[in-house]
């Protein structure tokens, strides 16, 4: 898959779009049967499969105020996407200005003069234009007029799937990260760089590794302990996380603390990626970093049992 971060790179390619458009937060399992469907329309070796996709955060520009945290960094988004035989990614910088083009100068100007469509696959309830202005109805009077087709994925079809980008964020939110890996079709990713800590786990005789997630709008999991897994040097690893304030030891702000089972290398300064597999619990404050470190064996006890019940 060839990435594209203006539509101005993607002018080059000689070939005609498949094309479908959409932020595709999460890459989940709705998104995934819009995918194969994007592949399976190319009916010939001039078709690429294209998604024309947005950052940041269309609502973010046209509405004042709009904070929404994204289930994926634009470098997992690629990743994921990667994987599905897709030929080109077009990553559009979202503007002011770019949200003021009407339905009809998006579609001549940008999907037909720049990624040269030849169908545009979308959602029932796709808009589209300044103030979203365009629709279904009016896209298919633009293929007619500007010889593209129009092929639209029912809202029976949608509801079928039954899964949102929203109701994933609300289950990560809540802390049900398992149905949230149902929705997504993969477990949930937290990608960042290994960074110093306290070292208080080292003394405990739990080391630990905190992760620093560079990206402020990548939704955080609800603070608790959770099972993860990571891949590194070809060897499958797994660990318990706690995500939270560390109230026993007052501590400030929210932190990523992950001890990786039957390890010991330093992997301080190295960017790693976790799999969120399971949520053991709600971060606690203990009266004593006895009872924490109690509680923490329990949790390690907890995560091997159901580990090895995965196998």
């Amino acid at each position: 898959m060839k990435v594209h971060h203006t539509i101005q790179e993607f002018k080059e390619n000689k070939h005609t779009s498949i094309l479908t458009i959409g932020t595709f937060d999460g890459v989940h399992i709705g998104h995934q049967k819009i995918i194969e469907r994007l592949n399976q329309s190319k009916t010939r070796e001039l078709d690429s499969s294209v998604i024309l996709t947005f950052f940041p955060h269309p609502r973010k520009i046209v509405m004042n105020g709009y904070e929404v945290k994204m289930l994926n960094t634009m470098e997992e988004k690629v990743q994921l996407l990667d994987k599905y035989g897709l030929d080109h990614l077009v990553i559009e910088p979202f503007t002011k200005d770019f949200s003021q083009l009407s339905a009809l100068d998006f579609t001549r100007n940008v999907l037909v003069d720049q990624l040269c469509i030849k169908k545009l696959i979308i959602g029932y309830d796709h808009h589209f234009g300044k103030n979203r202005e365009g629709d279904f109805d009016q896209l298919k009077a633009f293929g007619e007029l500007y010889d593209f087709e129009v092929e639209e994925i029912t809202a029976q079809e949608i509801e079928n799937v039954s899964v949102s980008s929203t109701k994933i964020r609300k289950a990560i939110e809540a802390g049900d990260i398992e149905k949230a890996n149902a929705y997504l079709g993969y477990h949930y990713l937290l990608s960042g760089k290994i960074v110093k800590g306290e070292g208080l786990g080292r003394k405990i005789n739990f080391p630990t590794i905190n992760l620093h997630i560079k990206e402020a709008y990548k939704l955080i999991p609800k603070n608790g302990v959770y099972i993860i897994k990571l891949h590194r040097n070809n060897q499958i690893l797994f660990g318990i996380m706690n995500i939270g304030l560390r109230p026993t030891v007052s501590g400030v702000g929210q932190t990523i603390e992950v001890h990786i089972l039957d390890f010991n290398e330093d992997l301080y300064g190295a960017n790693i990626q976790l799999e969120v597999l399971k949520r053991l619990r709600d971060e606690q404050k203990f009266d004593s970093i006895e009872n924490l470190t109690e509680q923490i064996k329990k949790d390690e006890n907890s995560a091997r049992e159901w580990i090895a019940k995965q196998s």
